[in-house]
């Protein structure tokens, strides 16, 4: 008998083009209908329902019924870290699936990588929290330092709530089109929470873009100087 986790029956899960598509669209953390769902994955109803059973079964979707409409998320930052690194994979070995449009220069820039900030940006920040000695570790294990709390109270984040959470309050997670790491974790959602409280940026709508306005990505750089 073989043993730890049977990775080859989550890689099925993730292995389907209609499925891989249903996954990737909820990249951004948030929760779409089955109905979205298919639309995304190119398919009809009937089919996305045997998908979106076979994905909450296997423990990758969770299901929030509200009234009569069933929204579908993914189960856990875990899952989202799990996909970006296989986006990493796949780009680096197969290249990308269609070629460059107008909307890449800002995914690279700025996104939304489940909860956390990625891409340049994203990149840009863990450099400086590592080389400034505010985080220490490496993708294995990443702790905060006590310079590091300093900082990101001063900040405005609570950090309390975060490090009494089950959820590890950071951890690195590598980065599909940087191929490089940035701040995932308990801090890394209330990080880029604080930045949207900030003005600093927003999320476009129905897209992962994290758009910065100029005067946010001054900001981000003088507090990363």
């Amino acid at each position: 008998m073989k043993e730890g986790p049977d990775i080859a029956q989550t890689a099925a899960l993730i292995g389907d083009p209609a499925r891989a598509n249903m996954l990737v669209a909820l990249m951004d953390g948030h929760a779409l209908t089955a109905t979205e769902l298919a639309q995304e994955a190119g398919v009809t109803k009937q089919t996305a329902s045997s998908h979106l059973a076979r994905l909450t079964n296997g423990g990758l979707l969770k299901r929030e019924v509200q009234g009569r409409h069933h929204y579908f998320r993914l189960n856990g930052a875990d899952v989202g870290a799990a996909l970006e690194a296989l986006m990493g994979v796949s780009a680096n070995h197969t290249g990308p699936r269609t070629r460059p449009g107008p909307r890449d220069p800002a995914l690279r820039h700025a996104r939304v990588c489940y909860d956390h900030l990625a891409g340049e940006m994203g990149v840009q920040l863990y450099e400086h929290a590592q080389n400034a000695g505010w985080i220490h570790g490496d993708e294995n294990e990443l702790l905060l330092t006590d310079a590091g709390s300093e900082v990101f109270s001063e900040f405005g984040m609570a950090l309390e709530p975060l490090q009494s959470n089950r959820r590890p309050l950071c951890r690195a997670c590598l980065d599909w089109s940087m191929r490089r790491h940035h701040l995932a974790g308990g801090l890394g959602k209330a990080l880029l929470q604080s930045i949207y409280d900030r003005g600093w940026a927003r999320r476009l709508p129905d897209s992962r873009v994290v758009q910065f306005t100029p005067q946010g990505q001054r900001a981000f750089q003088n507090w990363l100087s």
